[in-house]
């Protein structure tokens, strides 16, 4: 079989991996706190000299690091990160990541994410607040208190998704490595009554979907010119 029949079905795998990632970006093109991912590919070359052949790779994916829009809410269990750090939860699957910031207080006074997940500190606890104190006030470091007392405070990570993440619902990630609390950052910080939307950019990724479809397209012409050269070839060596 011709390379060149090799060399098109490789890309139409990428580009396949590549479509699944736009259609999950605009899926969530609304969710609070998600970000965006893309497919970073590179050629895998066969042979060597003259006789080398480059492929396309299945691709991996990494997540964009822009900042969504900020929205005020005015709701004091809303919180929006200022800066490169992540809210810490705690799953079923172990602590998650997220830039989430929907977050409220149960009855017994935890803090807790939209999914119902305690929301940690810096030192990997739940958060505990007094439920007969009503919402906390928090600072621009995420401290929290309630009346003059200082009660806790909303843990801030650093933290690298790095390559082939793993997601945790909408907005969550799964981190690879235990991730570092962010200590004297001026740079990074908690708003209150604000929320993170989502960092995608629904015409760039539609843009981006028309592009794949016209470059499956251009790899199923390949192919179909392929299977023909290899038809003739296999008449013209029949007939002989």
């Amino acid at each position: 079989m011709q390379d060149s029949l090799y060399v098109a079905l490789s890309s139409q795998i990428a580009l396949e991996r590549r479509l699944d990632t736009i259609a999950d970006n605009v899926a969530n093109a609304s969710t609070i706190g998600f970000r965006a991912t893309g497919v970073k590919f590179e050629d895998v070359v066969s042979g060597t000299g003259p006789k080398s052949v480059s492929f396309a790779s299945s691709g991996n994916t990494y997540l964009s690091n822009a900042h969504g829009s900020m929205t005020e809410t005015g709701n004091p269990f809303d919180f929006a990160i200022q800066g490169d750090a992540w809210f810490a939860i705690e799953t079923p699957v172990g602590t998650v990541m997220t830039r989430d910031g929907r977050f409220s207080m149960n009855d017994a006074g935890e803090l807790m994410s939209i999914e119902g997940h305690p929301v940690l500190d810096s030192g990997g606890a739940p958060i505990q607040l007094d439920p007969r104190n009503g919402p906390p006030k928090a600072g621009a470091d995420g401290s929290l208190r309630q009346g003059d007392q200082l009660v806790g405070a909303i843990g801030l990570y650093d933290f690298d998704p790095g390559q082939n993440f793993v997601r945790y619902g909408n907005s969550g990630i799964v981190p690879a490595h235990t991730p570092e609390p962010v200590t004297d950052r001026s740079d990074v910080g908690v708003a209150q009554g604000f929320l993170e939307e989502s960092n995608v950019n629904p015409v760039l990724e539609m843009t981006r979907l028309i592009m794949v479809q016209r470059a499956f397209e251009n790899t199923a012409a390949l192919i179909r010119q392929a299977n023909t050269t290899t038809d003739d070839a296999i008449k013209t060596l029949g007939s002989k």
